[in-house]
């Protein structure tokens, strides 16, 4: 019979470590601290803070606020009783100013804000602006003193035909209008009769609600535009009236200008004081560029954390 060795062992001893055993375990240690190296850092890393994220917040919303100013909207003050009572002093309106950019021109019935076409407010006085003034109406933050804007109804579009007798209605291409909207106690043109006259194309002819208190198309016909406004010249239709909130209501085209037959311009036939200067108001755009940049800041902070933790 052969030996039999007691207590023989099967190649290594109880507890010994084989050389591959040794280099996993010092494998798994290095991962372990590498992770909890990068944990730490996730956690001790600091967050930016908000007040040095402010200056970004504050870029992107006066940005936005140029942007909308620019091309979409922007608000404007009433100072003047000439287009009462559809808008009263101290009102401020939102003016669209992105659908001219698409082609779109003033139609009938319309209220508009233009650019003074031929120094209809040559009498009023306006205040030199400092640097400053420029620099914060540039960015949309405050109101311009230089420019001279005006706010009318527009009456009758290139092509038609409007006059208005006195003791009548104005009369366009042919069809009366019934203006529930002029000031009461007004007349539609008695103070200052006028017509026929043919709108050249690319003009307008707007006049104020009320009447008897509006130097508008009518007091302007020995201008060089012959009381017209150049469609250039528009800004953009008034949309809304949003300030007071107390007053807060939109601004239709009425019924009588949609009445049949009054845009049909080769059926027309003869039947037979304050300036409404405007000053821009830049608070709205502002306050929409502002809530506008909130969102993205947002959205950038978001990013960055999820960058930090995802590491």
């Amino acid at each position: 019979m052969g030996d039999v060795a007691v207590g023989a062992r099967s190649g290594r001893d109880e507890g010994e470590e084989r050389p591959d055993d040794a280099v996993e375990r010092d494998a798994v240690e290095r991962d372990a601290k590498d992770g909890d190296a990068k944990a730490d850092g996730a956690v001790k890393r600091p967050h930016r803070s908000f007040w040095k994220e402010l200056p970004l917040l504050v870029g992107i919303a006066l940005l936005l606020a140029l942007l909308i100013k620019t091309f979409l909207v922007q608000a404007f003050s009433i100072p003047s009783d000439s287009m009462q009572n559809t808008l009263q002093r101290g009102d401020r309106v939102l003016v669209d100013k992105l659908t001219p950019w698409f082609g779109s021109e003033p139609d009938r019935g319309e209220v508009v804000v233009f650019h003074d076409p031929a120094n209809w407010l040559s009498g009023e006085a306006a205040p030199e602006p400092n640097i400053a003034q420029k620099v914060l109406f540039w960015i949309g933050l405050m109101p311009s003193a230089e420019e001279k804007d005006l706010i009318k109804r527009t009456i009758a579009i290139g092509g038609d035909t409007v006059e208005c007798k006195k003791g009548g209605p104005v009369v366009v291409n042919g069809k009366e209008l019934d203006e529930p909207y002029i000031f009461p106690g007004n007349t539609p043109c008695d103070d200052f009769p006028f017509g026929p006259l043919t709108v050249p194309k690319g003009k307008i002819w707007v006049m104020g609600d009320h009447r008897q208190n509006s130097q508008d198309s009518r007091w302007h016909q020995q201008d060089e535009t012959h009381g017209f406004v150049p469609v250039d010249e528009v800004v953009g239709r008034a949309v809304v009236v949003a300030w007071p909130v107390t007053r807060w209501s939109t601004l239709p085209v009425p019924e009588t200008f949609d009445q049949p037959g009054i845009g049909t311009q080769a059926a027309a036939t003869a039947l037979g004081l304050g300036a409404s200067g405007l000053a821009p108001v830049g608070l709205g755009p502002a306050a929409l560029g502002f809530a506008g940049a909130v969102p993205v800041v947002l959205w950038r902070r978001r990013r960055l954390t999820a960058g930090r933790t995802g590491r």
